[in-house]
């Protein structure tokens, strides 16, 4: 993997507003795991798994162009390594979502920008300037404070689950900003299929039923293949142009919204240390926006120092 390319200033702003608007959309999908409460993790993870396969292999197909889960799987290793990563992913935080709380599901889950630093910096080479580093800085800080009020109230299975998907969302970040030009929506129904025949495989060996109540299969679809597709587009489309580190720190808007939700649909009150963990993560995720966006405006505005005149003197 090389170094990623420098881009302009309105093309970086552009691709730091997706990857925070993906983390919004996906927001929305705890929510829906948490009502689907008829439903096991396996039960839903199917059935959301196939609303993302067919929402996409349906618009592939208006569109005329060859079956995205075959691409995904006939496209190199890279493309199967961003498979598996996202099954990885996909499978802790929804694991986490049914089996812990809301908040320690959301907060556990903001560990991803230690793996994407770590990862982006191994395989990426990408440099942490000093924004990135205090944001990150600040948002642990704030997710300390969280756990010291509301650890204690989770499920252990379920909270390694949510750091298992903090670790598989790095690596895929990783694997896409690797490279940037390449499309990536084939990764969605490559590791839907997966998903599908392992909860399938796993539901059938515990005795259950694949037709869970009707409620929670349409939540299920509809966390699939809306929520998951039109949030990953977002966040593929912002790789483009924000670096992975990046990125990673962007995208806990998510983790931050999923307790407002908790708090909002399901009655879930946090914890006070909770609240103000969540807001000093809020404000690092938009503080760095903000600092991004004003050291990129002022390279703009300034533009490359000029090339030395080594004409020689007449």
């Amino acid at each position: 993997m090389g170094r990623s390319p420098r881009v302009p200033a309105t093309a970086t702003a552009i691709g730091s507003a997706m990857a925070l608007s993906a983390g919004a959309v996906w927001s929305f999908g705890a929510i829906t795991a948490r009502l689907a409460d008829g439903s096991d993790t396996f039960q839903y993870l199917a059935w959301r798994s196939l609303g993302i396969i067919v929402v996409i292999e349906t618009w592939h197909a208006l569109k005329r162009r060859p079956s995205q889960t075959i691409t995904a799987y006939t496209s190199g290793k890279r493309m199967l390594a961003a498979n598996l990563s996202l099954l990885v992913a996909s499978i802790g935080f929804v694991y986490a979502v049914k089996t812990t709380s809301a908040a320690n599901a959301a907060f556990l889950g903001a560990t991803t920008p230690l793996f994407g630093v770590a990862s982006a910096r191994a395989f990426l080479g990408e440099r942490l300037n000093w924004r990135t580093l205090t944001a990150i800085a600040v948002a642990f800080a704030g997710l300390a404070i969280m756990l010291v009020g509301d650890l204690e109230g989770g499920s252990l299975i379920g909270d390694l689950a949510a750091i298992s998907a903090a670790i598989g969302f790095a690596l895929y970040t990783t694997i896409v900003r690797s490279a940037p030009d390449r499309d990536w929506s084939p990764v969605l129904p490559g590791y839907g299929v997966v998903m599908v025949a392992i909860c399938v495989a796993v539901t059938i060996a515990n005795g259950n039923t694949l037709v869970p109540p009707v409620l929670d299969i349409g939540l299920a679809v509809v966390h699939g293949g809306l929520f998951v597709v039109a949030g990953t587009l977002l966040y593929n489309g912002a790789s483009r142009n924000v670096p992975a580190a990046t990125m990673t720190v962007f995208a806990q808007t998510e983790m931050v919204l999923v307790p407002v939700w908790g708090f909002l649909v399901l009655a879930e009150r946090p914890a006070p240390g909770t609240v103000i963990g969540g807001t000093i993560i809020l404000a690092a995720v938009l503080g760095k926006a903000v600092l991004d966006a004003r050291h990129e405006n002022r390279a703009a505005l300034t533009g490359p120092p000029p090339e030395p005149n080594l004409a020689p003197a007449t």
